[in-house]
């Protein structure tokens, strides 16, 4: 029996979306195609789709997912292994929140008066954390947010107090504090484009975090507008006005779908896979896609910004991308060319 993509999704619970992904990822090709162009899923695609969803339930990452079922050995019995390392992951976890709440109890039998309001805060912060940073991530970030707790605070009071001004983002205050944002959140996240993407998703998600931090959705938006600014202000350089406009044009889509992609690129490079691996060269041809509907296919004005990312650093602060990661995905496309 074969299954057209809608149906798939229908009987499955996953959105047709998410299988198209799945599809120019290489992570799920359907086995035929009708006549009309429609894909058709058979028994084996099902049982593939199966193990991909399996895994992630482990929080495995599509790319990691997609090189474990390139392995030979790839079994069923190796995805139940990691799945009883999840959850021993999250006894684990669940064993240090009885603990906390003992020591809770044991304050309040002592007559102690713990400061009950912000420690139901941490516990609220602390279980939406574990929804997307693993424990090694939270440990990394707490201990980054220690060392740098009070120049966080002065830094949210100053753009709250210059949005209150209404100072526009093009402002020498505003650039400056834009400067001073990227470095602390190179500081905060190790420089990780994992870690940074997941912060991202996490804040726009819960309001409780933008209450507790003081970081509104439109301090965000603010900030990355004055980051954008003094980027594009580098860029005027090398473009001409209607290549920098066509730029500013396609700037929402580079900002919500780049970091994730960096983050895919970067978790490749970790693992040290070959150029020549497919779910590599997906990657590259995802990002020359991306990259394309945001500056146009003209080599000469690609040429522009070659240079421009070799001679102005700054151009590429804090996006986690650098110069291996370019020429990790140079290479990649490279090897998908014929010979």
């Amino acid at each position: 029996m074969l299954l057209k993509v809608g149906e798939l999704a229908r009987r499955s619970g996953i959105t047709v979306r998410t299988l198209h992904h799945y599809d120019a990822i290489g992570l799920l090709t359907p086995s035929a195609r009708s006549d009309a162009g429609y894909r058709l899923y058979n028994r084996d695609d099902i049982a593939r789709l199966h193990q991909i969803q399996a895994m992630r339930r482990l929080d495995l990452s599509l790319a990691d997912i997609g090189a474990l079922l390139a392995k030979p050995d790839s079994t069923l019995s190796t995805v139940i292994e990691q799945q009883i390392a999840a959850l021993t992951q999250q006894i684990d976890r669940a064993t240090d929140l009885r603990d906390r709440l003992h020591r809770l109890r044991g304050q309040l039998m002592t007559g102690e008066e713990p400061d009950l309001a912000d420690w139901l805060t941490t516990l609220e912060l602390m279980t939406m954390q574990d929804k997307y940073l693993t424990p090694g991530e939270q440990s990394q970030l707490r201990s980054n947010k220690l060392a740098g707790a009070a120049n966080w605070a002065a830094l949210i009071q100053a753009v709250h107090a210059l949005m209150d001004r209404g100072s526009p983002v093009e402002s020498p205050e505003a650039q400056a504090l834009a400067s001073r944002w990227m470095s602390m959140v190179a500081d905060y996240t190790g420089g990780d484009p994992r870690l940074l993407s997941k912060l991202d998703i996490m804040h726009r998600n819960e309001p409780a975090l933008q209450a507790k931090s003081g970081i509104t959705m439109e301090m965000l938006a603010y900030m990355t507008r004055a980051v954008r600014h003094s980027k594009f202000s580098l860029y005027a350089k090398y473009l001409s006005p209607q290549e920098l406009q066509r730029m500013r044009d396609g700037d929402e889509r580079y900002v919500s779908e780049w970091p994730g992609l960096v983050a895919e690129v970067r978790s490749a490079m970790d693992s040290r896979k070959s150029v020549d691996d497919p779910s590599v060269q997906k990657l590259a041809q995802r990002w020359m896609e991306l990259f394309n509907s945001y500056v146009g296919t003209d080599p000469e004005t690609h040429r522009k910004l070659q240079a421009a990312y070799e001679n102005e650093p700054a151009i590429l602060a804090g996006t986690g991308i650098d110069r291996d990661m370019l020429a990790y995905l140079r290479e990649a496309l490279q090897a998908t060319q014929p010979q």
